[in-house]
């Protein structure tokens, strides 16, 4: 691995007057290191970078920086200016200035070196270094670390104590002779008898476009804020080195929670329901120490963002202690979860395209060549073509974003090919899964090999795609595309085949699933084996899809009847919780009984589901059918036989609620002391407080 900064990659005496000025001179050096492969090319991205947010700090420091194509490894250059360059800074011109460099792909270790330089960046002492230093290859050193900044010579070391006692007029010690001991700093303690109170705890998360200098620029700023403010401050750094998430219990235990950040925070949900500071990552290197006072104050009255959703663990990363059947489960569902939008997008346009000019629409001419303003036909057409669009990216989204579970963003190439490839074989959703696992683990295989630094910088755009791409290809086209297509191909007829027995026993096992966790990995493996049969739809499969939306507007239409039958079963909250969940059964989103499952697991899941098994049953046993892969009760107008399957979602809904009330009566059995009990009303049944 190549040193990070050279002495040939240090400007002492830089005579630019304008920062673009300056970032062609610092990056000529890195062409003539053989950094930079066109000059050009690459201080193209620097200026696109500095478009996005003016790269001066306070303190007289300007870090222009980028990831660009043009770039072999990382690299740093360095320039010092004695007028000062204007990089947007609020105080002023900067003298130092850091034109930082990285591949497109980035490179752990190289980032790693950055993300600390960006650190130094904040004390003065490295800095102060910097400004007196009169040598390049010793500034290198410095910025390397191979060198510590403010190191007293030789000749000061034994100077210094002697100096400070005779100014005290006392005797200097011998050179063996260990000073005494200081007194220790005076700290504030409790009352004798009482616990030392806990510091204020606050968690953070900050990140910056490029992820290479804001990002951990930010961070010790806060750090050093809090440790200036006696407050306990961890965090997050989702920059380019890597992204190691803060442990869950230190997010629990957070009082409070700092957002610098000028990229979307990743899995943010895990901060909601705390007092919640959200900015750019400027402030949180200029205004650290208000940020903390900020966050102090919203907790001390009591402001807290909003509460966490209900997350399914499709929406979590695999975590490296996750067993393999569990990582499976979560690249699956990654997968479903970016696939849903395309589903309902699409299927929601086609279903009415149906609706408004017939089944016989798909027919139609392209609306390209044939369209009259006037005709409903044409119109039809028009939704039934675009919804159709659509529809043709589900396979090859479900496909990558599996990969991208699996292996990040370099999974996405192959993974969208592999999937698109399914398609073409008609290998169908199986094929878009298996696609989607074998771009994730060639990619992730690729990964592991190690490559010369020169080339690190092309691996992410160039070689991994290309290489991953080809193996994916061949092995869909050639080893299991065909064996998917006839596994599809007999899935596809079973569900046609369906009747019967049969059916009401797959209706109630998907009604089942979809009321189990309510919105979980088993709800929806049971909606994404409905989804896939919309993309070869036939009768077996449209029936599938209604039983399987049916059972998915149980739950919160139920807990929504039984607040408002027998509200007294229920606290404040949950009667308050039942008024939305009117709205949220209706629209069929399942989640919506999360909030009563959470309260009272043991009576609410098992209501559910038996009420969801009724239902699914029911529509499977009516015949119901749906083209459309979502919508709840404002897609009836397209099911198939709408009156009977309103009436089998009634029948699962007075099932669920008659349930979860005998249920949590049970709990509230009379009070079997005598009548003449203070807590009893003479009867022998307990009093309401």
């Amino acid at each position: 691995m190549s040193e990070l900064i050279t002495a040939e990659l240090v400007d002492l005496d830089l005579s630019a007057e304008t920062k673009d000025a300056a970032a062609r001179a610092l990056a000529e050096r890195m062409v003539a290191a053989g950094r930079v492969t066109d000059l050009a090319g690459f201080l193209a991205d620097v200026a696109a970078r500095e478009a996005q947010m003016p790269t001066g700090l306070d303190g007289g420091i300007g870090i222009p920086h980028c990831r660009s194509t043009h770039v072999t490894e990382p690299t740093l250059a360095f320039g010092r200016s004695a007028a000062g360059i204007d990089f947007g800074a609020p105080d002023g011109p900067a003298d130092l200035i850091f034109l930082i460099a990285a591949p497109a792909g980035g490179d752990a270790d190289h980032l790693s070196i950055l993300s600390t330089l960006a650190r130094q960046l904040m004390d003065e002492t490295f800095t102060g270094a910097l400004r007196s230093a009169t040598e390049s290859e010793r500034t290198a050193a410095l910025i390397r670390g191979d060198e510590a900044p403010g190191e007293p010579a030789p000749d000061q070391t034994e100077a210094e104590p002697a100096a400070e006692a005779a100014e005290a007029g006392g005797e200097a010690p011998a050179p063996d002779e260990a000073p005494a001991p200081k007194p220790p700093a005076e700290t504030s303690a409790a009352p004798a008898g009482q616990p030392t109170p806990a510091p204020f705890r606050i968690v953070a998360v900050t990140s910056c476009p490029t992820g290479i200098a804001h990002t951990y620029m930010a961070a010790e700023s806060l750090e050093q804020a809090g440790k200036a403010a006696g407050v306990e401050v961890a965090v997050e750094t989702q920059g380019s080195a890597g992204f190691q998430r803060l442990d869950p219990q230190l997010v629990a235990d957070a009082d409070g929670v700092i957002f610098a950040h000028d990229v979307e925070v990743r899995d943010k949900e895990r901060f909601a329901g705390k007092p919640t500071v959200d900015v750019g990552v400027k402030a949180g290197i200029g205004r650290a120490a208000e940020l903390i006072a900020e966050v102090r104050r919203k907790a001390a009255h009591g402001e807290v963002s909003a509460p966490a959703r209900a997350a399914a663990p499709m929406d979590k990363d695999a975590e490296p202690g996750d067993g393999f059947a569990t990582r499976l489960r979560k690249w699956l569902m990654t997968g479903v979860s970016y696939m849903v939008p395309f589903v309902a997008a699409g299927g929601l346009l086609i279903a009415l395209a149906f609706a408004i000019g017939g089944y016989t629409i798909n027919k139609a001419p392209s609306v390209a060549d044939h369209f009259l303003w006037t005709e409903s036909t044409s119109w039809a057409a028009l939704l039934f073509q675009i919804g159709g669009v659509a529809f043709g990216f589900l396979v090859p989204v479900l496909a990558g974003f599996i990969a991208y579970g699996m292996a990040d963003r370099p999974g996405l190439v192959p993974g969208f090919v592999g999937g698109a490839i399914a398609l073409t074989v008609n290998a169908g959703f199986l094929g878009g899964l298996i696609a989607g696992l074998l771009a994730g683990a060639v990619v992730m295989t690729i990964q592991r090999v190690r490559i010369p630094a020169p080339l690190r910088g092309i691996m992410p755009v160039v070689v991994i795609p290309l290489l991953s791409s080809v193996v994916v290809g061949f092995l869909m086209f050639l080893v299991v595309g065909k064996p998917i297509a006839a596994l599809q191909k007999g899935l596809t007829d079973w569900l046609s085949g369906l009747t019967g027995a049969n059916a009401v026993i797959l209706g109630a096992l998907l009604g089942l699933m979809m009321c189990f966790d309510l919105g979980g990995p088993l709800n929806k493996v049971a909606y994404a084996f409905a989804v896939g049969g919309l993309a070869n739809p036939n009768a077996g499969s449209l029936k599938v899809m209604a039983a399987v939306m049916a059972a998915g507007m149980v739950p919160p239409l139920a807990m929504a009847l039984a607040t408002t039958v027998r509200g007294r079963l229920f606290t404040k909250a949950e009667r308050e919780n039942g008024k939305a969940a009117w709205v949220l059964g209706a629209s069929f989103i399942t989640e919506g009984a999360i909030p009563f499952a959470a309260a009272d697991p043991l009576r609410v899941i098992p209501s559910a589901m038996a009420g969801g098994a009724v239902t699914g049953a029911l529509s499977m046993a009516f015949g119901c059918t749906l083209r459309a892969p979502h919508g709840g009760i404002f897609v009836v107008p397209l099911i198939g036989q709408p009156l009977l399957y309103l009436l089998a979602i009634a029948a699962g809904t007075g099932v669920s609620t008659a349930l979860v009330i005998l249920l949590k009566g049970l709990r509230k059995r009379p009070d079997t002391r005598p009548a003449d009990s203070p807590a009893s009303d003479g009867a022998g049944v307990t009093v309401a407080a």
